[in-house]
């Protein structure tokens, strides 16, 4: 049968390496922009103008530009420009991709974030301050805990999003998914001109933003309480 075949476990095992390369670029992602993303939000908002003005052109920048270019110029630029080199081999690929990721979806969030704090009411703070709060009591106290609700959805779709732009990282050959099973076609581990690896790569991403999907319904479910 073609599922005990030598052929499909091959290119499973195969797809099965590359779908370990991108969640674990999925994960690394989400861990370094959620939080990297409230700190840009901040300079945003800023009081100091000069700063809140370059961080909004930067915003700017990154949000305009195609992430597969900001990933060719992380990649490429600083050992070109001999600022510094990512290594050879997989892990310095794996590396700067990464550092792209993070960077793009940082900027993305921190708009979401900036949105979802200004849209808390001024009177909430007001009345925080009233009590004698300090700033730091009224923001985790009473603005983050109304900002969270405001902005799981448009997260939510940002992260759905992540898990295919994961497959933008085969620009510079990293060896992802979609990577795994274009290769197939060109001839990998004794097999050439197989196109099926290629659309089998569908199934790893449906199943693994289906899965997110409900992980984030869930975690909308679980906050209707502050409704």
């Amino acid at each position: 049968m073609f599922f005990m075949s030598a052929e499909f476990q091959t290119v499973v095992s195969a797809l099965n390496e590359g779908f370990v390369k991108t969640v674990e670029l999925f994960f690394l992602t989400l861990v370094g922009a959620l939080p990297l993303g409230l700190v840009i939000s901040f300079g945003s908002m800023s009081r100091f103008t000069p700063l809140r003005w370059l961080t909004r052109t930067v915003v700017w920048i990154i949000r305009g530009t195609p992430l597969v270019l900001q990933i060719l110029i992380i990649y490429y630029v600083p050992p070109l420009m001999k600022l510094f080199n990512w290594g050879g081999g997989e892990s310095g690929r794996f590396t700067a991709v990464t550092t792209a990721f993070i960077i793009n979806y940082a900027f993305y969030f921190s708009e979401i974030y900036r949105g979802g704090i200004q849209g808390v009411p001024i009177g909430q703070q007001e009345a925080g301050q009233v009590l004698g709060m300090t700033k730091s009591q009224i923001f985790f106290r009473v603005t983050l805990l109304q900002m969270i609700k405001r902005i799981v959805p448009p997260m939510s779709n940002e992260i759905i999003t992540l898990v295919k732009d994961t497959s933008l990282a085969r620009v510079i050959a990293l060896q992802e998914v979609i990577w795994m099973g274009e290769s197939f076609m060109k001839g990998n581990r004794g097999y050439a001109g197989l196109i099926w690896p290629l659309f089998f790569t569908a199934v790893y991403y449906l199943a693994f933003s289906g899965i997110v999907t409900i992980l984030l319904n869930r975690l909308e479910k679980k906050l209707d309480f502050f409704r």
